[in-house]
């Protein structure tokens, strides 16, 4: 490319493409490392408006709360987080655990617990203290087509419809994306055959801030640390049984869920409103097209187990804004050739680990339950493993953006 033409791609905005939890993220990031960017989102920017700022409990990484406050988020969210400063797993009828604790890998907390709905509003404040960002919404891509060094979108607004020519195209359009089916990207699929319901709850014993996950053979339960001594609750059950699970009475529910968690926090009660989830596995075959890439669920949709979802997303999105910062021309092949090298060992680790959990903690095969076991109490007396496996839970794994890093001990 020459120098003029890389001149009026720099000039020329990034165009996001989905305003969700990721999507707002990397529109953040970009305005604050000076860099015009626009947003298109099909909701109106209110958060009850917005699908991914709904009543999920997201389970926040160490590195991910250090990602949102380099970015001017996490001022607006932390008065609304619960830290998780001990993470307990077990595998109903199976006699090892695993531990992990704050304490003992030298920091204060492990991650945070946060709502999405509150996550939602801290982005949206900090989205209206951007300046060089263009928000279109409610909005909506009528269609893409390339255009010499870049994209020529149309977009349908309130307003009428807008042309808007981009140097590169960011598709954050979530698990059913639109851009990755324009830009002709496969995607690999893996039904779970397992739906997640998601609630609070409040246990008869206080939480100390610890977070559990309980595997079985019917799938995983989490019980999340929150505020005022409630707990997010995360039920995994067998699609087939999902309907009669969101037909169950608060009682009903209470008790199932108390069959599968145990008592080890007591009596579970007051459930707060469900909500359920159809899991599935969504991996686009390649996170680059020309001028183009993919982040978050657009890019990738792993089992919600180990809540890694957002972490992973919030990675993408922070690499990418680093790549971009100074960069004459952000739609460059060698750049984009970059972020995929530098986020393929992240998300290939990160979706080896959520989909084996599953595939090994929640398989019904009695031969395999003494070497879960023994592999559970090998963890607890292997402090380099323990630690190892921690600094990768935190978020900190392959080539991480630079805001999310920290000095630990």
């Amino acid at each position: 490319m020459t120098n003029s033409s890389s001149q009026a791609a720099a000039r020329q905005p990034v165009l996001i493409v989905g305003g969700g939890l990721v999507g707002a993220s990397l529109a953040i990031a970009l305005d604050a490392a000076g860099i015009d960017a626009v947003m298109v989102e099909a909701a109106a920017p209110r958060v009850g408006d917005q699908p991914s700022y709904d009543e999920r409990n997201l389970a926040l990484a160490r590195a991910t709360v250090n990602g949102l406050a380099a970015i001017g988020v996490w001022k607006h969210a932390a008065a609304q987080a619960t830290p998780i400063r001990h993470i307990h797993v077990t595998r109903a009828g199976e006699f090892g655990s695993v531990q992990m604790d704050a304490a003992r890998q030298g920091v204060d907390a492990l991650g945070w617990t946060l709502p999405a709905r509150e996550l939602g509003a801290a982005l949206l404040r900090r989205l209206d203290e951007c300046t060089r960002l263009r928000r279109l919404a409610p909005a909506r891509v009528e269609s893409l087509e390339p255009v010499a060094n870049g994209w020529r979108a149309r977009i349908q607004t309130a307003d009428g419809a807008v042309d808007i020519d981009t140097p590169l195209l960011v598709g954050a359009d979530g698990t059913a994306s639109f851009v990755r089916d324009r830009l002709g990207i496969e995607a690999e699929r893996h039904d779970y055959r397992q739906t997640l319901f998601v609630c609070t709850v409040t246990p008869e014993r206080d939480h100390a801030h610890r977070a559990y996950e309980r595997f079985a053979d019917n799938g995983p339960i989490a019980l999340l640390p929150l505020a005022s001594r409630r707990c997010g609750l995360v039920l995994t059950v067998p699609q087939h049984e999902a309907k009669a699970v969101e037909a169950m009475d608060d009682d009903a529910f209470i008790a199932l869920a108390q069959e599968r968690f145990g008592w080890r926090l007591g009596r579970l009660s007051r459930p707060g409103k469900r909500h359920p989830y159809a899991i599935q596995r969504v991996v686009a075959r390649s996170l680059v097209s020309t001028r183009a890439v993919l982040v978050g669920n657009a890019a990738q949709t792993v089992h919600p187990i180990g809540a890694q979802g957002f972490n992973l997303g919030l990675r993408d999105a922070l690499t990418l804004a680093e790549l971009l910062t100074g960069a004459d021309d952000p739609g460059a092949e060698d750049l984009l050739d970059h972020y995929a090298t530098r986020r393929t060992p992240d998300r290939e680790g990160t979706m080896a680990m959520s989909h084996g959990l599953v595939q090994l903690a929640c398989l019904p095969q009695p031969l395999l339950g003494p070497l879960r076991s023994i592999a559970m109490l090998a963890f607890d007396r292997l402090p380099p493993l323990q630690r190892l496996i921690a600094r990768r839970g935190m978020g900190f794994r392959g080539d991480p953006p630079k805001a999310v890093l920290e000095r630990l001990p």
